[in-house]
Parts: C-alpha cells; structure tokens; sequence
C-alpha cells in the first residue's frame, strides 16, 4: 500500500510540475515537449491505478493516453508547427514570472478547495483529486495567458489531462466516459486544426491579438 500511494503520489507530482512549467515556456516546440511529457506520465500513472486497483479497464485507458495523447497529437501539432513555420516566442498576456505567481497560488487555492471537502474519501483519492484539479487550473492559465492559438489548445489539452487524472484516481470511474473523453478530444483536435488553417489563410498568423483589435475596432 506504501508502494501504491509512493508511486502514485510520484506521477502525479510531477503531472503536476509538467503543467507548471508549460506557464514558464514561449516556444510552441517546448511547450509541445513538455505537453508530450506530461501524456506519457499520466499513460504510466493510469497503468499503475489499474495495477493498483486490479482494474482492466484502466490499462485500455493507459494505451489510449499513449497511442491518442502522448503520440498522435504532439505529431499533429508538430506538423502544425512546421507547416506555419512558428519558431518565434509566443506573446504572452502578463509577464511569464506573474503568471508563475499567479499558478502557485492556483496549486494552493485547489489544496484549500479538494482536501477539506473529500474528508471522507481515501487518502489516496483526495490527493489524487488535488492534483488533478491544480493541474485543469493551470491549463486553464496557459489558456488564458498566452495569445497564440496553438499555444492555447496545448493548454485545454493540459486541462483535459488533469480530467483524467482526476478519473483514473477515483475508483470504478466508467471507461466509457473515459474513452469518449479521449475521442471527443482528438475531434476537437481536428476541428481546430482546421480552424488553425483558415485563421492563417486570413490574416496570415495565428497570434489572436490581432483578432482582437478587430474586435475593439467593431465595438
């Protein structure tokens, strides 16, 4: 048991420290990498909850993290990378060491949220349920601060993999629920996708400030 909690308290840390530091990157190829990273974590993560939990249905949840989050995605937005030819820092909406701030104080306000209300839960699953949501906080906050399209997506991806963190710790979560998770996130991957390519056939960047001077300009 020791063993159980040691290693699952291991991954999700540092799912957790994955996530953070996409807030410190500016280089859709870092950010992309560390994204990458943080998939293969939560695919071994999901491994040992069904090893942990003698759950079968955990293990098909590991192989589509791997083979969906942890592989085909980062290709897709490499392609993408390359096919734009992004390679300069992405703009940021606050200074990365604000938004750095801003994210430990996210960590701790999902600790004061999470622990207190689950005191009747194992303690294994209210840890679980801590991180995770620390994790979807920041993904959020990468949404928020960073102004590049691509960047962004990266960030709702970081977010959905604290979902299933969340689910992979919380036992007889229904596999359905997680495999449709995983298609309704590779869909959406390709909606944007072609969304990415008629932002760029129309004003030839993916940096949505622009999109919002047009906006001002309406109002």
């Amino acid at each position: 048991m020791n063993l159980t909690f040691s290693l699952a308290h291991l991954m999700g840390g540092i799912i957790l420290v994955l996530g953070f530091s996409l807030l410190s990157q500016r280089r859709l190829a870092a950010m992309i990498t560390i994204y990458q990273l943080q998939a293969f974590v939560l695919s071994a993560a999901a491994f040992w909850q069904g090893f942990a939990q003698h759950e079968v249905n955990l293990y098909l949840t590991g192989l589509i993290t791997l083979g969906i989050k942890a592989v085909l995605l980062p290709i897709g937005l490499r392609q993408i990378v390359l096919r734009f030819n992004m390679i300069r820092a992405v703009e940021t909406a606050m200074p990365v060491v604000m938004s750095m701030i801003l994210g430990v104080g996210l960590i701790g306000v999902a600790v004061l949220v999470v622990l207190p209300s689950t005191l009747s839960a194992v303690s294994l699953t209210r840890e679980d349920l801590a991180i995770a949501l620390s994790v979807v906080l920041l993904g959020l906050l990468v949404m928020t601060t960073r102004r590049n399209a691509l960047a962004q997506i990266i960030g709702f991806l970081s977010t959905e993999n604290g979902l299933v963190l969340a689910a992979i710790g919380m036992p007889g979560m229904p596999f359905v629920a997680e495999f449709s998770v995983a298609l309704l996130v590779l869909l959406a991957f390709l909606v944007v996708g072609v969304f990415l390519f008629r932002i760029r056939e129309h004003f030839d960047t993916l940096d949505l400030s622009g999109l919002e001077e047009i906006e001002r300009r309406g109002r």
